[in-house]
């Protein structure tokens, strides 16, 4: 299911919020297994992992160090590409 984002404004609120380039904590829900998908939209960086009580899924935490607002925004795009994903 795909939702309508504004763009526009989480960048304004990214530049607002943020000194560029900056550490940023990015978190997704996703389903057991595609943790390896989310691994890749941020490569070398650490990634912590906390299974659901059920297990069925996983949080993902990631911290990267990121040039710029757009390239932010541009994570969240290939994330929500990924089946399943939630991105927080």
């Amino acid at each position: 299911m795909e939702r309508n984002f504004d763009t526009v404004a989480f960048k304004e609120k990214l530049e607002d919020q943020n000194s560029f380039p900056a550490l940023y904590m990015f978190k997704f829900i996703v389903p057991n297994g595609k943790e390896g998908e989310i691994a890749a939209l941020l490569p070398n960086n650490e990634m912590t992992l906390k299974s659901s009580s059920r297990g069925k899924y996983v949080s993902a935490t990631i911290k990267a160090m990121m040039p710029d607002s757009q390239s932010i925004i541009d994570v969240y795009e290939e994330a929500a590409k990924i089946e399943g994903v939630i991105s927080l």
